[in-house]
């Protein structure tokens, strides 16, 4: 029993990821050079023996040593690399990985490796337009656009067959996860919206991307909104809300401004003593006020021939 535990217990145990490490290089204009002197040794020994009359053994002997130079500075030439700005080579050898080059100009390294480039320069990735519910069930479509750039070349490569389509994925997932959680308009004063509050949302998006491709070796460096709108089915009724809320708050800022000027009014009447109102006029006078600065069209003046109470 006590070994079944054991062997599970190692089977559960995972290898750590590899992680990106500079590969051993060195400069490639002294590879060069020594490629070019093997060449033309070997070449100039090829020459000699064919030119010359020398014994049968000595010809042969200078024939092998001049393919054997040939062969060697090929072999060592093949180990020559030439690195741009903004790109890297992974190196392995025999399936091993042995390190990334990141030095830029001609470099050497073992002629044995295989190297694959792999680009650093910063890309970015549109996704189309999603169509998803908010989080009170609104369907709404929404698009963003990241900005990202390989950092660990090795989790790149080996974490995942194919990084680039792995964060077209995640970024779409992200999108969609950030959509459900939160709603287009937030009905609450304080509550997150995406519309409302889009620097807030797009951050703790770059921050879920970031987390989502974090093995990959890929950092995140920014992401936004490109594209943000209720979905046509129900893009008039929801103009429509939005329109009432607008005048709603509109009559709500005409109201409390045509209170105020009505308590002004009043205050400065009794202040001046312009004329003795009681409670019936009082309101009267209210009523006519609120009428004439709350009112949407132009007040009609009526002319009272009599008296209030007549």
């Amino acid at each position: 029993m006590p070994d079944i535990d054991a062997s599970q217990e190692s089977h559960g145990t995972q290898e750590p990821p590899v992680q990106e490490r500079p590969a051993a290089s060195t400069s490639g204009g002294l590879a060069l050079l020594a490629g070019l002197l093997g060449l033309a040794a070997g070449v100039l020994a090829i020459v000699v023996a064919a030119s010359t009359s020398l014994a049968g053994a000595v010809d042969a002997a200078l024939i092998t040593a001049g393919v054997v130079a040939i062969l060697t500075a090929f072999t060592l030439m093949c180990g020559l690399n030439t690195l741009a700005p903004g790109e890297a080579k992974v190196v392995q050898l025999f399936g091993r990985y042995r390190g990334t080059l990141r030095t830029e100009g001609l470099r050497w390294v073992n002629p044995f490796t295989s190297r694959e480039d792999i680009s650093l320069r910063v890309r970015t990735h549109e996704t189309e337009v999603l169509k998803v519910n908010d989080a009170y069930g609104n369907p709404v479509e929404l698009a963003a656009v990241v900005v990202w750039e390989v950092a660990d070349t090795a989790k790149a490569m080996f974490a995942v067959d194919d990084f680039v389509e792995f964060v077209g994925t995640q970024t779409e997932a992200a999108v969609r996860h950030i959509a459900i959680a939160y709603p287009y308009d937030a009905h609450e004063e304080d509550g997150l919206s995406l519309r409302g509050d889009a620097e807030e949302i797009t951050v703790k998006l770059v921050a879920e991307l970031q987390e989502r491709v974090a093995a990959t070796g890929v950092r995140i460096i920014e992401s936004r909104f490109t594209h943000l709108a209720y979905a046509p089915e129900i893009a008039s009724a929801m103009l429509q809300r939005q329109q009432a809320g607008a005048v709603v708050a509109a009559r709500r800022e005409i109201v409390e401004g045509a209170v105020g000027m009505v308590e002004q009014a009043l205050a400065r009447i009794a202040e001046d003593g312009i004329v003795e109102l009681d409670e019936e006029r009082k309101a009267a006078m209210v009523s006519n006020l609120m009428v004439v600065l709350c009112g949407d069209r132009a007040p009609q003046p009526v002319i009272n021939a009599g008296t209030l109470y007549q």
